[in-house]
C-alpha cells in the first residue's frame, strides 16, 4: 500500500469523509499521514461547500491506536529514519490536534474499536465522538515510558471524581459506556447503524445533532460508576506512593473494591516509576488547562522524555521485543526524586512548542 492509500479522502454532497486506512497497524498514525490530514483539514474548513466531516478508521478492530511510537524509537535510538522525528513527529501532531479543536464546522468521530493514545487525540478533542459497542478506549503511555498526551492534561482532568488520574495512571480500557461517562464519547450508537447514520448525514449535512440524536442509543450503565467512590478514596493522594498506600488500605479492608484495589496496584508497579511521578505531577498542575496550555505543557514534556531512558525501554519491551518485560530506569519509586521529576518540566527555550 503507497502512502497515498493510507488516508482516503471522499466526499458526499456536503459531507466529507476521511478515513484511515493502515488497518494492518490498527490504524496507527505516521508522520506523513499526519501531513495528509491537516490539508485536508484546511481544505474542508474553508470549502462552504462542506458542511461537516466524518474521520473513521478502516477494518472492524480499531479507529486508531494511536501514533507511530515505533518509527520515534527507531529515530531516537539512532536505528533508522530522520533523527528529528522526536521532535517533529509530536510538534506536527499537536498542531493537527489544535485544528480539530477549532475546527470551524461539525467534526464527527467514529471510535469503533480500538482508540488509543493519537487515536484520542484527534478524536476527543473534535465536537462528536460517536463509541460502539466494540469501543475500546485507553491512554496507556505510562506503559511505555511515556506519559499521557495528545490534550490528555484537558481532557483527563474533565472526567469525574478522580477518575482521570485513574486512567492516566493506569492505563486501562474502557467499553462505550465508561467513555460516554468520562465525555469521551458523546453518543453511543451500534456499529450496524454506522452506514445508514452517514447515509442520513449525506442528505442532511447541516442537520448533524439532529441526526446524531435520532440514531444515539441508551447507554449500558458504566462499570466506572460503581467504582467511582473507590477511585475517589483511592487516588486522591498528593502522591504515587500516597496513591499506592491507599489501594493497599482497600485491599486489606476487604470490602467491595478490594479485588479491584489489589489488581490496580499491582499494575500500577508494573509502570514506569518515573512515567507515574511525571503524569501526577502534570495532572497535578494542568487541572485547568485549556487546550493550548496543555499541548505546550505536554510538548515540553516529550521532549525531556526522548532524551531518557524508559521510553525506548518501554517501546523495547512492549512494541519491539515483545517480552513484556521493561528494565525502567530508575527501578523504583523511591528511586525517582523530586529533582528528576522537576527536570521533565523545565522549559527548553526556542524549542517550546508556541501557537499565534
Amino acid at each position: 500500500m503507497s502512502e497515498a492509500d493510507e488516508i482516503l479522502l471522499d466526499r458526499h454532497c456536503g459531507l466529507a469523509i476521511l478515513t484511515i486506512n493502515r488497518p494492518q497497524t490498527l490504524n496507527a498514525l505516521t508522520l506523513d499521514n499526519y501531513r495528509q490530514i491537516d490539508p485536508a483539514l484546511r481544505d474542508w474548513g474553508a470549502d462552504p461547500s462542506v458542511q461537516a466531516v466524518v474521520v473513521r478508521g478502516a477494518g472492524d478492530r480499531a479507529f486508531c491506536a494511536g501514533g507511530d511510537v515505533r518509527a520515534v524509537y527507531e529515530a531516537g535510538r539512532g536505528i533508522g529514519g530522520d533523527p528529528d522525528l522526536p521532535t517533529v513527529f509530536f510538534r506536527e501532531e499537536y498542531e493537527l490536534i489544535r485544528r480539530i479543536h477549532y475546527f470551524p464546522k461539525p467534526y464527527i468521530v467514529i471510535i469503533d474499536g480500538i482508540t488509543m493514545g493519537g487515536g484520542a487525540g484527534i478524536s476527543v478533542n473534535g465536537a462528536y465522538r460517536i463509541a460502539t459497542e466494540h469501543t475500546q478506549f485507553a491512554m496507556p503511555e505510562t506503559g511505555i515510558g511515556l506519559f499521557p498526551d495528545v490534550g490528555a492534561t484537558r481532557f483527563l482532568n474533565r472526567c469525574p471524581g478522580h477518575i482521570g488520574r485513574y486512567l492516566g495512571l493506569t492505563g486501562v480500557r474502557l467499553n462505550a459506556a465508561d467513555a460516554l461517562y468520562c465525555g469521551f464519547a458523546t453518543h453511543g450508537m451500534q456499529r450496524d447503524r454506522i452506514e445508514a447514520l452517514l447515509d442520513e448525514l449525506t442528505s442532511e449535512p447541516a442537520a448533524v445533532e439532529a441526526c446524531l440524536g435520532r440514531f444515539a442509543a441508551a447507554p449500558d450503565p458504566p462499570p466506572l460508576a460503581s467504582l467511582q467512590s473507590a477511585i475517589d478514596r483511592c487516588f486522591a493522594g498528593n502522591t504515587v506512593e500516597a496513591i499506592l498506600d491507599a489501594l493497599a488500605a482497600e485491599a486489606s479492608a476487604g470490602g467491595a473494591h478490594a479485588g479491584w484495589a489489589a489488581e490496580t496496584r499491582a499494575d500500577l508497579l508494573a509502570k514506569s516509576p518515573t512515567s507515574l511521578k511525571i503524569t501526577l505531577r502534570q495532572l497535578t498542575i494542568g487541572r485547568d488547562y485549556d487546550l493550548d496550555a496543555a499541548l505546550a505543557l505536554e510538548y515540553r514534556l516529550t521532549q525531556h522524555v526522548m532524551a531518557g531512558h524508559d521510553f525506548y525501554e518501554g517501546v523495547r519491551a512492549m512494541l519491539i521485543d515483545r517480552d513484556r518485560k521493561p528494565q525502567w530506569r530508575p527501578a523504583t519509586l523511591a528511586e525517582v526524586s523530586d529533582r528528576m521529576v522537576d527536570a521533565h518540566f523545565t522549559p527548553i527555550g526556542d524549542r517550546e512548542l508556541r501557537f499565534a
